[in-house]
Formats: structure tokens, sequence, C-alpha cells
């Protein structure tokens, strides 16, 4: 399976309590999930630890978000889209936004 997705694609969440927000990927976890800055935070409570002085509390982070609840984000049309491959002349894949067929970056 070909990912489709890089790091630091700007996305915007197609469903969920976050639908509608963009953001830019930070992370891939296990081929099938992201983490995305600044999206879908969840509160985290944490024990505190001496040994490397590390206070417990409350702690937000960004959690999982499975690639099924995401899309790319194409400016130029404002909305979601979807992504193709094509080839150039040297075999060289690049990626396209199917609805205008600019190439992505």
């Amino acid at each position: 399976m070909h990912k489709k997705l890089h790091l630091n694609d700007e996305i915007i969440v197609l469903t969920g309590k976050d639908k509608g927000k963009k953001g830019k990927i930070k992370s891939f976890i296990k081929k099938e999930f992201v983490r995305i800055k600044g999206i879908n935070i969840v509160k985290k409570h944490s024990k505190p630890n001496p040994r490397i002085s590390h206070t417990g509390g409350i702690i937000e982070q960004e959690a999982n978000i499975h690639i099924s609840n995401i899309a790319i984000f194409n400016k130029n049309t404002g909305k979601s889209d979807r992504i193709g491959i094509r080839y150039n002349d040297k075999g060289i894949k690049k990626r396209f936004f199917k609805s205008n067929g600019k190439n992505i970056k």
C-alpha cells in the first residue's frame, strides 16, 4: 500500500469532535494513525516520578486520529481533496490533487 499522505501535509478533519479543523501532520503511528499538530487534544493524567524530576499533573497532548477521518486540504479550492499519483518523464512519482490536477508542493 502506497502512503499518499506525508509529514507536514496540511490536512482537514472530516469527522469527529474536531470536524473542519486544519493542521499539519506531526507523525505517523502504525501506518494507519496520525498525530496532527493542535488537533484532537486530550488530557492525560500522569503520576509524579522523582527519579527524573517529573511533577505529576494533567498534561494536554495530541491523540491519534485514523487516516480515514482526515483528507488533504487543497488551498486553491478551499476544500478537502483526493490525491493521485503520476510519473514524470524520469519515472519519479509525483502527487497531485484530483480536483484540479495541480502538483502537491
